[in-house]
């Protein structure tokens, strides 16, 4: 004979943060208003519409100063009024399957977390290899137990106490890049923040971590996860991804010779 754990019903807090997503705002919180019981944005002083389409919908809107993806996403968490967090970044929306995943579970919560596949739009095509998916993320957790971590800017959510993030059903939908120049400069951006956060962490490269480390990802990338599979546009986001890791060492050398990478 089986027994099945029982849960309880819990409230959910969609929580989001943004800065100039008027191109993908409207849509994250349209995915989340049927799922969750209050929905808060965090922005960081938007200078487009984002501010204003947030008010349309009638959402929780909070400006607070950005100092980092993690330090602003455990902000915008501590915000909620409850203990039941369900984090999106402006560009990503809740998948019909995955809604209904989450529904079943919010009446009947056992907790600590649950994790998701997102699957990647690039330029108008979903991208289901290059490194790119299944990419799972941890994004609806007890904030009681688990919190942001990592390092900038690729957070995720850590849970205390040795506790694991249950596997559901469903899509995160991510709307990642709309033009191919898009990606190459955010990714360039990322490069500098990785970096950054890496120097401050004591970290170090050397010539040949910097080469061997980016040609490794490509080729992790592109044949070994099958990016090859995506075409075109999986070349791309594969070369991208190579560079950005070049990049980032170089960056981390540079500050330790004591170099301004912003200029």
């Amino acid at each position: 004979m089986q027994f099945h754990r029982m849960g309880k019903s819990v409230l959910i807090s969609g929580v989001i943060i943004t800065f100039n997503e008027e191109k993908n705002i409207g849509r994250c919180i349209v995915s989340l208003k049927e799922l969750c019981d209050e929905i808060i944005v965090v922005d960081s002083y938007s200078t487009d519409r984002t501010k204003e389409i947030c008010l349309e919908h009638d959402v929780r809107f909070i400006e607070n100063t950005f100092a980092g993806h993690i330090e602003q996403k455990n902000f915008a968490m501590k915000q909620a009024s409850s203990d039941i967090v369900l984090s999106l970044d402006a560009d990503e929306a809740v998948s019909d399957q995955l809604r209904q995943s989450i529904e079943v579970i919010k009446s009947n919560w056992t907790g600590p977390a649950y994790r998701f596949n997102r699957f990647t739009n690039f330029c108008g095509q979903w991208i289901k290899h290059s490194g790119w998916y299944p990419d799972t993320k941890t994004r609806l957790w007890d904030r009681r137990i688990g919190k942001w971590g990592g390092t900038n800017p690729h957070d995720s959510v850590e849970l205390g106490g040795n506790k694991k993030a249950i596997k559901i059903k469903g899509d995160l939908l991510h709307y990642s890049y709309y033009t191919r120049e898009e990606h190459t400069m955010r990714s360039a951006k990322y490069a500098k923040i990785a970096a950054k956060a890496m120097f401050e962490q004591g970290r170090r490269a050397s010539l040949f971590k910097m080469w061997f480390s980016s040609a490794f990802r490509f080729v992790q990338d592109y044949f070994l996860r099958l990016g090859i599979l995506d075409g075109f546009y999986g070349y791309v986001i594969c070369r991208v991804s190579s560079r950005t890791t070049f990049q980032k060492y170089a960056h981390l050398r540079a500050l330790h010779s004591g170099k301004d990478i912003d200029q």
